[in-house]
């Protein structure tokens, strides 16, 4: 299966009335740090507060109702976990999750909220990834990967189809350059197919420790690494997927990774300069923007704050700092 813009395009049409179309917001305060005219796509206000609910939602209206039944099974360190327990939700699906035992509090609350079933396991991704294939053999459920499948990359494409559809609308030019967090890489191979025939320059964005994305594409192959200690808990994945990377090795146009302090700065800066609330890993993109350092020296670059779902005694860690 050959992915294109076209099938996030497609992607879209099948989406709507089941997320939200977020908005783009302009943070002028920021642009003299980012050298730039700012623009931010608030997935911190998708359903569930994370992006995560677009790609869960496609996968699971992809579903027969047949195999909804088997019920259903992934792992995730949170917001996808999420999702996946609000798709299940509302297709009356059984869902079991498999997460990591020192998951947010506030990930874990919410998962349950939605009625699905978590199973704690270790604290990589491999580890939560075997849990899940455990509960799998038992129930012959159907897996709903969190990123390396092509409902999940073109569900989230989608973000950056709207967002550079509104910021052509908004300012009347297209944005230069996205900057985009990594995890397991469904975000940003979404944001090349979406981006695909623009010119659009992407980048991504990594925790120092974490960047299994940057070194594959260096590679050529995928790379595991072993994540170093981050507050950045959703971009903690042991390896990128293989379809993941085959799409955005071809597209992107730099790697950066971030420290736990720049990712801090810049959560604090969006909260007190814009009143936007994100977690860490949404963060970690808008650190890179906030360098004010992208090649070309981009006029309008936009970031996407991926989500909102920020631990309270993490939050007030950082504001006492």
């Amino acid at each position: 299966m050959t992915l294109t813009r076209e099938s996030v395009v497609q992607a879209a049409s099948e989406l709507a009335g089941m997320v939200v179309r977020t908005p783009a917001i302009r943070c002028h305060p920021l642009d003299g740090r980012a050298k730039a005219e700012l623009w931010l796509k608030a997935e911190n206000l998708q359903y569930i507060s994370a992006f995560k609910a677009r790609g869960a939602m496609l996968s699971l209206s992809r579903l027969s109702e047949e195999t909804r039944a088997r019920g259903i099974i992934t792992y995730s360190s949170g917001n996808h976990a999420q999702a996946v327990a609000l798709a299940a939700k509302k297709f009356g699906a059984r869902a079991d999750i498999a997460m990591p035992v020192d998951a947010p509090k506030i990930k874990v609350d919410r998962v349950k909220q939605l009625g699905a079933n978590i199973q704690f396991a270790g604290h990589t991704s491999e580890d939560r990834h075997k849990a899940a294939l455990r509960i799998q053999s038992r129930t012959n459920g159907h897996m709903v990967e969190p990123f390396n499948h092509a409902d999940t990359i073109v569900g989230q494409g989608t973000a950056t189809l709207e967002f550079v559809e509104q910021v052509r609308r908004l300012a009347g030019a297209d944005l230069e350059a996205l900057v985009v967090p990594v995890g397991g890489g469904g975000l940003i191979a979404g944001a090349c197919l979406a981006c695909m025939g623009s010119d659009v320059k992407i980048y991504s964005a990594e925790p120092v420790g974490c960047d299994s994305m940057a070194q594959s594409i260096a590679a050529g192959t995928v790379v595991a690494v072993t994540p170093g200690p981050t507050i950045a808990d959703g971009l903690k994945p042991t390896r990128v997927g293989e379809l993941n990377l085959a799409i955005t090795a071809k597209h992107i146009a730099g790697s950066y990774t971030v420290t736990d302090d720049e990712v801090a700065k810049a959560l604090l800066a969006l909260l007190f300069h814009a009143k936007i609330l994100v977690e860490p890993s949404a963060a970690a993109a808008l650190a890179v923007a906030l360098r004010g350092d992208l090649p070309g020296a981009p006029k309008r670059v936009g970031v996407i704050l991926s989500g909102g779902n920020i631990d309270p005694k993490l939050l007030g860690e950082l504001l006492a700092a």
